[in-house]
């Protein structure tokens, strides 16, 4: 395994690469994300325990979905239990996992603990349990949680990017795969950057584009029925597209040239 340094304009061939995977069996992967999304969703109504869960979970998830882009790759059939790839593998990598899944929620829980403190969410709570019309000081509070979520969310982003994967498929140890991911990240940060702008374009620009553009018409309906499929697909090849950073930053260059 290398640790490879690549251009910023690696970034484009990142999203090309996701594309690519994503043609060789779209509606397996796009059964994957429905899957995580709808388990999501039950696993929310349980209160805490249900969120707490899916959290630590998430590693587990990641390494079964990237799991499903070697299959992909190797032409081969994409099931549900692919998501269970890590836990039936050795007892060490169960368990390391598991414990890697308990780190992310604890920073998750720190992170939530932090906004509290910064972001008014009394304020927000009739945005969020009704149809309420916002009001200048709540769309303030929702940037003010935009902003200090995702600028404090980066680190936690860095370390857990490949940690996963590096804990499954390289059998290292958790505090050694946090370090590697974080320093593959910071390493690449040029291409990371314009990847995640490129994606917070397609997923966030370009849906709201459409909304508007619809909402001028009064079709705002039927805007719901153009985004949520293209939102979908879009959700879908960005995962896809996580391999080929993987691939990028880690293989070697013979095994990096295994996707187009």
């Amino acid at each position: 395994m290398n640790l490879n340094t690549v251009s910023p304009k690696e970034a484009h061939t990142w999203i090309r690469q996701g594309i690519w995977l994503f043609k060789q069996n779209p509606l397996g992967f796009l059964m994957l994300i429905f899957m995580y999304i709808f388990i999501a969703q039950l696993a929310v109504l349980i209160p805490f325990i249900g969120v707490l869960a899916v959290l630590v979970l998430t590693p587990t998830l990641s390494v079964g979905f990237m799991t499903a882009c070697r299959l992909a790759i190797l032409k081969e059939r994409i099931l549900p239990t692919v998501y269970l790839a890590a836990l039936k593998s050795t007892p060490l990598v169960r368990k390391r996992i598991l414990q890697l899944g308990l780190v992310y929620a604890a920073l998750v829980m720190i992170l939530s603990f932090i906004l509290s403190m910064l972001v008014d969410f009394e304020l927000l709570l009739p945005l969020l349990m009704s149809d309420k019309v916002t009001t200048p000081e709540m769309i303030q509070e929702i940037y003010l949680l935009l902003f200090y979520g995702g600028l404090f969310y980066v680190p936690i982003a860095m370390l857990m990017w490949f940690s996963p994967v590096l804990v499954a498929w390289e059998n290292m140890p958790i505090p050694q795969a946090l370090f590697s991911s974080c320093i593959a990240c910071w390493r690449n940060r040029g291409a990371f950057f314009l990847y995640l702008a490129i994606w917070g374009a397609v997923l966030v620009g370009i849906p709201l584009t459409i909304g508007l553009v619809f909402d001028v018409f009064g079709l705002s309906q039927v805007a719901t029925f153009i985004v949520a499929p293209l939102s979908m697909a879009g959700l879908t090849v960005m995962h896809c597209s996580f391999f080929a950073t993987w691939k990028a930053c880690f293989a070697d260059q013979e095994s990096a040239e295994l996707i187009a």
